[in-house]
């Protein structure tokens, strides 16, 4: 699915601890306390569009998190006035047949990192969140908007289609919805993102930190086996993924 998306694209793009700070990687800031690793887009003048080089050093900084066993729950969210605008626009102006494929593949590897990790993502989101910034929202666990938040697929409007973890949209969604979201390329609200499913809560900081709690006071393992249960429903057939349910139900009662 992969393959035919960046197919696609190439085809579009000929027209068109008690805390530490981890710091910043330029445009990517991450802070750890007490379990919880909060990762921030970190280029609050451009709206934190997405560059390569933004997306090499997100990849990294996923990575590095999925190596630490302290850490119980990630947040994404980005600084200054919006998550994130999408992809930068002057760097999609640059694409060309040859290089458009790995630049939305390092969107993909970013979606797939942040599925990958073994603990429970959360994206706290507010302002816009547009195009890719809105695949990386979907690649997530969960999601929480502020009420002033924006929703957008526009890349018809630029002459491309939306590519790979855009086919995320329609398992949260439904078929209907994504596709309305991804042809008509407008924008909704935080209401009807939540009225469709896209989001599951809207409020601020407050609803952000009462998830986390609840997050944190779950076991770690479970939830581990939960998140892997989780993706197995969305893309597995019924008999394998309650096979596979079977077996990590028999495995924690065999460590007891």
């Amino acid at each position: 699915m992969v393959n035919v998306a960046v197919e696609v694209f190439f085809s579009a793009s000929r027209f068109a601890a008690d805390k530490l700070v981890m710091g910043s990687t330029n445009m990517i800031d991450v802070e750890i306390q007490g379990g919880v690793a909060r990762i921030f887009l970190n280029r609050p003048e451009k709206s934190n569009a997405l560059t390569a080089g933004i997306l090499d050093q997100f990849l990294s900084t996923v990575k590095e998190i999925g190596k630490d066993p302290r850490l119980r729950v990630v947040v994404l969210g980005g600084r200054g006035r919006v998550f994130c605008g999408g992809a930068d626009v002057n760097e999609l102006k640059a694409l060309t047949e040859a290089n458009a494929g790995d630049f939305v593949l390092k969107i993909h590897a970013v979606c797939e990192a942040i599925r990958g990790l073994p603990i429970p993502v959360l994206a706290q989101l507010h302002g816009a969140c547009i195009g890719a910034g809105l695949e990386i929202a979907a690649a997530c666990d969960l999601r929480i908007a502020a009420e002033d938040t924006k929703f957008a697929m526009p890349e018809v409007k630029l002459g491309i289609p939306s590519v790979v973890e855009a086919a995320l949209l329609p398992r949260l969604m439904g078929s209907g919805r994504a596709a309305w979201l991804v042809l008509t390329g407008e924008a909704i609200d935080a209401k009807r993102a939540y009225e469709w499913g896209l989001i599951e809560a809207i409020g601020g900081r407050d609803a952000v930190e009462r998830t986390v709690q609840s997050l944190l006071a779950a076991d770690r393992q479970a939830l581990k086996m939960q998140k892997e249960l989780i993706q197995l429903w969305d893309e597995a057939p019924l008999a394998e993924s309650i096979s596979r349910s079977l077996e990590l139900f028999a495995e924690v009662h065999r460590k007891r």
